[in-house]
């Protein structure tokens, strides 16, 4: 058992639906492993047994995953995801457009702000119930709290970080896809439909635009939109190739 447990392999996946396969993000949440599906919904990605993988994109809804140890010893797992149903507010574009797109965009209002859920992505709701006791204050020359030392050395406090830190994430990606839409980056980064879910992760992952957009500094998150849209268009590219 615990032999099984220090390997990692790579797991051959596929969705099953008939539609819309191509582009799906998967994440190893304990490894943070990640990658997407291909056009035919087939996927490759590390796991350990007992990891849990998750499903999302803006056409379905998000899908947990345990890779048991008969999944890892196969190498093979299928997945279905439901459809996701998702019913947006109108939204009024007013006629007096400029044609500057950060100060139109502002321009562009919903009748009640979008949420994660709207959207059908997992996040974290409000503020973390459970503390991160910092190691300097789990071991201190008076006392020893156990239960803090457990979850460094076990690692739960790791990949609790590592979560939270994903759906902080995925919350602001929703925001982004409610307020810019998906035909924009569509349109503008010539981004494909089903790869938009995909783009917005890497330009969290990878840049302040989280922080940017939270403190309504739209400028700055066009400049990198413009600027990874580049990259991951030549990312899109390089995987044709293949």
């Amino acid at each position: 058992m615990l032999q099984l447990a220090a390997q990692e392999k790579s797991l051959q996946g596929k969705i099953t639906n008939d539609a819309d396969i191509e582009g799906i993000h998967v994440l190893n949440i304990a490894s943070r492993y990640n990658t997407i599906t291909n056009e035919n919904g087939h996927f490759s990605i590390k796991v350990k047994p007992l990891d849990t993988l998750l499903f999302s994109s803006i056409k379905y809804m998000p899908e947990k995953v345990v890779v048991t140890e008969a999944i890892f010893e196969k190498g093979v797992i299928t997945v279905k995801l439901s459809e996701l149903v998702n019913e947006l507010d109108e939204v009024f574009i007013q006629p007096n457009l400029s044609g500057n797109i950060a100060a139109d965009l502002n321009k562009i209002k919903t009748e009640k702000p979008i949420n994660f859920d709207d959207v059908g992505i997992p996040g974290f709701k409000g503020e973390p119930k459970e503390k991160i006791v910092p190691m300097y204050f789990a071991i201190t020359p008076l006392s020893v709290n156990l239960e803090a030392l457990y979850k460094h050395i076990s690692g739960y406090y790791k990949e609790l970080k590592t979560r939270r830190k994903w759906e902080y994430e995925n919350n602001a990606v929703a925001k982004m896809l409610n307020y810019y839409t998906v035909p924009f980056f569509i349109s503008t980064y010539d981004i494909p439909e089903n790869r938009v879910y995909d783009f917005l992760l890497f330009c969290a992952e990878t840049t302040s635009i989280e922080s940017d957009f939270k403190k309504e500094h739209y400028g700055s998150v066009l400049l990198i939109l413009d600027e990874k849209a580049k990259i991951y268009a030549e990312r899109i590219s390089e995987e044709n190739k293949e």
